[in-house]
């Protein structure tokens, strides 16, 4: 029996493409610009001239100053998963390390990334703040949606309720604990997989009592 060929994956249309590669464009210069200023030095105008377009542009693109940042949080969002998720797949086995590693390159990466050092030490005149707490909605529904589809992925058995009940408590201990750091004796990675590695085990062994059993051929 012959297969037909697989149809190739529709392009992109062009303008959806330019529409992507304009905006990651004003987000990288914003990030190169961040690197040297902070944020409340990094006006519109300065982003727009390091991307090689006009204030218009960048206006058309974002609409405002804080939509900007939203984008840029979100799109931050996303690196942090991508990471979580490259750690998560390395220790599928053992989740209480999975949950550990993904805890350590979280924190580690925060730490590092000069928006969230931006976001944390904002005493309210840059307007960031807010995107974790009052207004923060959206990076906590991004996160909280991207996590649990990373749990599923890697174990399948989970079910959705319980992922998304994991991934919400762990999103919002990870942007607590990195806003404000514990002492040294204080809680890690390490610790949070002793606590959290045995539900996720719990969930797992569950899940697989519930699975049917495959009849065997005789």
């Amino acid at each position: 029996m012959t297969h037909a060929p697989s149809l190739p994956e529709p392009a992109t249309p062009y303008r959806v493409a330019a529409r992507r590669l304009l905006r990651d464009s004003l987000l990288d210069a914003a990030a190169e610009l961040l690197e040297r200023r902070s944020w409340g030095e990094v006006s519109m105008g300065s982003v727009a001239k390091a991307a090689g377009v006009s204030r218009q542009t960048l206006y058309k693109a974002f609409g405002s100053r804080a939509d900007f940042a939203r984008a840029y949080a979100l799109r931050e969002v996303d690196r942090f998963l991508a990471s979580v998720e490259g750690v998560v797949n390395e220790h599928l086995d053992d989740p209480a390390t999975a949950l550990s590693a993904a805890f350590d390159v979280f924190l580690t990466s925060a730490a590092n990334d000069p928006f969230v050092h931006a976001i944390l030490t904002d005493d309210g005149s840059a307007g960031l703040l807010p995107l974790v707490t009052t207004h923060g909605r959206p990076v906590i529904e991004r996160s909280v949606q991207g996590l649990a589809a990373i749990v599923r992925a890697g174990w399948p058995v989970v079910g959705a309720e319980d992922a998304d009940l994991l991934s919400e408590f762990l999103v919002r201990l990870a942007i607590s604990h990195a806003g404000l750091p514990t002492r040294p004796s204080g809680m890690t990675a390490a610790s949070l997989a002793k606590l959290l590695g045995p539900y996720l085990e719990l969930l797992l062994a569950e899940a697989a009592e519930r699975e049917p059993a495959v009849p065997t051929l005789t």
